[in-house]
Order: C-alpha cells, then sequence, then structure tokens
C-alpha cells in the first residue's frame, strides 16, 4: 500500500491486500457504554414518567424553556408557513422530487393473494399497513429536507395511517425545508423533540405521543443507540453506519467527474468512505491529481480531507472481473458502475444497496430525486439487507381456511406429527376435526 496526504493507494496483487482492506473497511457501530448507559436513563425515565421527562430533557438537551408537551407540537399553520416561506425554486425542487419518489414506490406495492384448494380450502396472504410510524429526522440548523421524502412518502405510500416526525429544535430553531419537505410528503404531525427521547417516546408511548410501531429516520450515536435499545418493543429500519460510495471505473469516464463523485461522499463526515477500483493505475494517477487540484476550492474541504486520508482509497485491479468480485466482497452502500456496458456487469453484482449504473449516473443523483430510495445498508449489511421502502411499512398475515373436507385430511397429518413432539392437545385439536 502507498499513500500521499490525500488519499491511500492500494493494489489487489500485493500480498497484504486482503488485511488492508479489512482495515479500511473496518468501522465499530454504535458501541460506547457511556452513551448506552445515558441512553438507559433516559428510556426508563420516559418509560415511567412520559411527557414530564420529555419536556425535561428536551429543554436541557436543546436548550429549550417550554413546560409541557403541546408547546413542542408544531401547528399546522408554522408547517404551512414554512411551506410558503421557501422559495419557487425551493418548492419547485421539493415537490418535482416527492413526485419522482411516490411513482417509483408505487411500483412496489404488494397485493393480498389466496388460492383454494380442491376441497374448498382456501390459502393466502393479506397484505396490511403498518398503523402509527415515527420518523426521525435532525434538527436545528442542519437541514435534511431529502431524508423526510425518503422516508415519509413510502410509508404513506405503504397505507400508514398516522405518520409522525419527530425533530430537535435547539434553541427553538426549525428549519423551513424540512417542514415544507414534511408538508408535501403528507406527515401527520410534527414535534420538536429529538434524542433519545424522542426515541423513547415513540417506541412507549406518553400522554401525548402514541405509541408507533416502526421508527425510521437518520440521527447521532444518541438516536441510534436509542433506536438498538427498543428494537424489539417496535421495529426500527436500521442502525445505519458511515455513508459510502464505491466506484467501478474502466478509465474511460473523465476523471474530474470521479474526483467529485469520491468528495460526494467525503463531504459528509470524517467518517464516510470513498472508494475508486480500476484496472487502469495511470487513471488513478489522474484521479489523484484532480483530487488534489479540485479539494481546496470545496467548501466542506476540511470534513473532506480526513474523511479521503482515513477511509478512502484507489485500488488498482487485474481487470473488471476483479473489480466485481471486490465490489462483492465490500457488499456498497451505492456503487457506480462507470464502465461503457454496466448492463454487462449488472448480472455479477450481488451485493450492493443502490447500483447507479452508466457515466451518466452520479449517485447525488439518487440522493435526491431519482426515485430509489436513499435510505441504504452501510457497512457490508448490504450482504442481507435492502434499500427502505414501501414493503417495510408493510405486514403479512397468512389466511388459512380450511373445508370440513380438508380439515379433515389435513388432521392426519397434523396428529402424527404432534404425537411425534408429544403434544397430545394438537393432536387431539386437530382429530376432532376428523370426519
Amino acid at each position: 500500500m502507498t499513500s500521499n496526504p490525500l488519499i491511500a493507494r492500494l493494489d489487489a496483487s500485493d500480498a497484504e491486500f486482503s488485511s488492508q482492506l479489512d482495515a479500511l473497511l473496518a468501522w465499530d457501530s454504535v458501541s460506547d457504554t457511556k452513551v448506552a448507559d445515558i441512553v438507559a436513563e433516559i428510556i426508563a425515565a420516559v418509560k415511567a414518567r412520559g411527557d414530564a421527562a420529555v419536556v425535561e430533557y428536551t429543554n436541557r438537551f436543546d436548550r429549550r424553556t417550554v413546560t409541557s408537551m403541546s408547546e413542542l407540537v408544531v401547528p399546522a399553520e408554522r408547517i404551512a408557513a414554512a411551506l410558503a416561506a421557501i422559495s419557487s425554486e425551493q418548492r419547485g425542487a421539493l415537490e418535482a422530487a416527492a413526485t419522482r419518489v411516490r411513482t417509483y414506490h408505487e411500483h412496489q406495492q404488494q397485493e393480498s393473494w389466496r388460492y383454494t384448494e380442491a376441497d374448498g380450502t382456501v390459502l393466502g396472504q393479506q397484505i396490511t399497513a403498518m398503523q402509527r410510524v415515527g420518523l426521525y429526522v435532525p434538527g436545528g440548523k442542519a437541514s435534511y429536507p431529502s431524508s423526510v421524502l425518503m422516508n415519509a412518502i413510502p410509508a404513506k405510500v405503504a397505507g400508514v395511517d398516522e405518520l409522525t416526525m419527530v425533530v430537535p429544535a435547539p434553541d427553538g430553531v426549525l428549519n423551513d425545508m424540512v417542514l415544507a419537505a414534511a408538508a408535501i410528503a403528507g406527515v401527520d404531525r410534527v414535534v420538536t423533540m429529538g434524542g433519545a427521547q424522542a426515541v423513547a417516546a415513540l417506541a412507549y408511548g406518553t400522554e401525548t405521543i402514541a405509541r408507533v410501531d416502526k421508527i425510521v429516520g437518520p440521527g447521532n450515536i444518541f438516536v441510534a443507540t436509542a433506536k438498538r435499545a427498543v428494537f424489539g418493543q417496535v421495529a426500527i429500519d436500521m442502525i445505519a453506519g458511515p455513508s459510502e460510495i464505491l466506484v467501478l471505473c474502466d478509465g474511460q469516464t473523465d476523471p474530474d467527474w470521479i474526483a467529485m463523485d469520491l468528495f460526494s461522499q467525503a463531504e459528509h463526515d470524517e467518517q464516510a468512505q470513498s472508494i475508486l477500483v480500476c484496472p487502469d493505475g495511470d487513471y488513478l494517477d489522474r484521479v489523484a491529481a484532480v483530487m488534489a487540484r479540485l479539494l481546496p476550492t470545496m467548501s466542506r474541504a476540511d470534513i473532506i480531507r480526513p474523511s479521503l486520508a482515513n477511509r478512502g482509497a484507489l485500488i488498482k485491479v487485474a481487470d473488471m472481473n476483479e473489480a466485481v468480485a471486490l465490489s462483492n466482497r465490500i457488499a456498497p452502500e451505492h456503487l457506480e458502475l462507470s464502465v461503457a456496458d454496466p448492463e454487462a456487469l449488472l448480472p455479477s453484482i450481488r451485493h450492493a444497496g443502490a447500483i447507479f449504473m452508466g457515466r451518466h449516473t452520479p449517485e447525488a443523483l439518487g440522493d435526491y430525486c431519482a426515485g430509489p430510495n436513499h435510505v441504504l445498508p452501510t457497512s457490508g449489511t448490504a450482504r442481507f439487507s435492502s434499500p427502505l421502502g414501501v414493503y417495510d411499512f408493510q405486514k403479512r398475515s397468512s389466511i388459512i381456511f380450511c373445508s370440513p373436507e380438508g380439515a379433515s385430511v389435513l388432521a392426519e397429518t397434523a396428529s402424527t406429527l404432534a404425537r411425534s413432539e408429544a403434544l397430545e392437545a394438537h393432536a387431539l385439536s386437530a382429530e376432532y376435526r376428523k370426519r
């Protein structure tokens, strides 16, 4: 492995490459015991004291001076005012993105089904939406309206009855773009609370907040730890790691484009990961030179620089087949196939959260407005996880209706199996239905 002050260079042919890659990919999830202790204390307090505890923690952590939960609920008039306050360009962009996200997710709708056997027995599956869902959105001066759209719209397409959005408002500051996105996405209620206390309120309910079935949305380490702690009481979307991109390139894409694609992930935070894989060593040199030239011009250079230095890499492989094999090992959140014929590689891609096909499909388009969800599995979990979608807000119930004839036939099988397990009541329950 060689490195420069900007980004590491690796070669898949090196004897130490496998261990170098493991070290590069290593990232510990939520594991801070001090944070876990604080979160446990907050959750216990909210379970025991409800609204009062939420108000207390909100005042302490967000520098608020509210006296009741009702003050944390955002009035409909304030949300409408936010929608009116943003520029026409911003509103148009939100509405255009929302339309594309909604159209894409409507294709994910699942249908109930059933079939009837010859003796009249009916088997099937019924699809129902979750009743209540909580959406966590980072707040204050930060603005993540795209996250609101990506989490709220599939929930509403799925048919969720009540979607409550919680967003912290430090010093009482609320972002108009976030509120406007909530209005456009169809969020039913917005409450200005955050942190572990918001997660606990959604999971267990308080006098003001109804208990939800699932909590989705990104947050800091306290939010992630709280989501993990309440899992089982409610469902959660995932425990997300830092954002990541893997670019497979044949060496023919404009190196300026690829450099900026890598920057687009690195600017998220210092732990974000940007990796380029290519069989052309000279091309990797050109991309490295472009990155060095462009980095000083970036407004978030102070974030990009440590991200690239600590977790980024330019990796040389023998050919594109080795590049694909490496991609499947990494199982990236975002995968760009910046090659002449991405369709030829696609069947070999086993693990990726989202796959961006061709030279003209930067990952940034997927973050905002392409249509597919930008909530994706990170840290190698694309091996067994999928993007957030309508199916995450729906449940499946099995349908079983036995005709008298069908029950009599099935009783023979059920009785034999039940008695082999020494479960007499099971056997008798089935045998009573025999004709």
